[in-house]
């Protein structure tokens, strides 16, 4: 009886350890896609002249008597699929339905990037709806920029493949550059202009976006590790564009850099300390630097950098991690 017993347990463990064999069998191992030889795939400059097909043609004639212009048609140099760089009237192309909702203050910030430029560089792409109108699935702030701009003419990357609408979206999840990418590839930008076309530094404030970005690389070149979001709010305030050559802007940034530095190092200490007090938190940094931060709350309008720095490393100086309560840290 107790052989019985034994065996009656044992039966659902081997049927269990039988289906779990059975599923190791028929799951198919992923395949990765092999990296491809450097330049082994798609068409050669020469294959991109060339007449286009018959509804590519016949597309072109629906875009002229559209009020549009045909500027080029050529295939795809990677898929050799064919499509037509256009010139349309804004008025006629709008959002596809399905595109995400517009955010104001990305438009009124390409608004004054293109106004600033003077140039559009960066065509949108879009299909020719059954209605006759042209949807943009991927253009809606830069359409609107230009709307706000006053333009006439919107250029265009005309795909004939109207369904391609649904699947271009996938184009909108590309990854943002984070703030390290951002500061150091506008500090690159800033020597590299030194050397080619020296002038005032806020003469490039358009291209830099942000004057802190300039500060924030040279710490990021110093210390690859530094944690530039959590100052940047402060630097905000206090960081602008300066009316110096490039030349002698580059130096006042590589000390500012250095001092914003000193202060992180003073803030890594006091992290260390209330480490060892046994206070463990992913927000320690931020709770440290909204301590001494030297920005009054309620304050408005822009401070001076030298005073703020200034403040910012007695405050730092003069924190005590040895007198913080655990339970006011998240």
């Amino acid at each position: 009886m107790a052989k019985k017993k034994a065996a009656a347990k044992k039966a659902p463990a081997k049927k269990k350890a039988a289906k779990k064999k059975a599923a190791k069998k028929t799951t198919k191992k992923k395949t990765r896609r092999g990296k491809a030889e450097a330049a082994s795939r798609g068409l050669t400059p020469g294959e991109l002249l060339g007449d286009a097909p018959a509804e590519v043609s016949a597309l072109a004639e629906q875009v002229q008597s559209d009020g549009g212009a045909v500027i080029a048609s050529f295939p795809d140099p990677l898929g050799g699929k064919w499509q037509l760089l256009v010139g349309l009237p804004v008025d006629q192309v709008e959002p596809a339905p399905f595109q995400r909702d517009l955010s104001d203050t990305h438009v009124k910030k390409l608004e004054g990037v293109i106004d600033g430029l003077d140039r559009f560089l960066d065509p949108v792409i879009v299909v020719r709806s059954p209605s006759g109108s042209y949807w943009t699935p991927n253009g809606h702030h830069r359409l609107s920029a230009l709307k706000r701009l006053g333009a006439r003419t919107i250029t265009c990357l005309l795909i004939p493949e109207f369904e391609l609408a649904y699947r271009i979206l996938a184009l909108n999840t590309e990854k943002a550059p984070g703030l390290k990418e951002r500061a150091l590839e506008v500090i690159r930008l800033a020597r590299a202009l030194n050397d080619l076309a020296p002038a005032q530094e806020s003469d490039y404030a358009v291209p830099f976006d942000e004057a802190n970005l300039l500060t924030i690389g040279c710490c990021y070149d110093e210390a690859p590790r530094f944690s530039g979001s959590v100052y940047q709010p402060i630097l905000k305030r206090c960081d602008d564009f300066l009316d110096q050559p490039l030349s002698e802007a580059l130096e006042v940034r590589a000390e500012r850099a250095k001092r914003l530095l000193e202060v992180d190092a003073l803030v890594n200490q006091h992290i260390d300390a209330l480490k060892a007090r046994g206070i463990q938190s992913s927000y320690l940094r931020n709770f440290v630097v909204a301590q001494i931060n030297p920005i009054p709350k309620g304050s408005r309008g822009k401070l001076d950098f030298d005073e703020t720095i200034a403040s910012f490393k007695d405050n730092a100086e003069a924190f005590d991690p040895a007198a913080v309560d655990p339970s006011a840290v998240g």
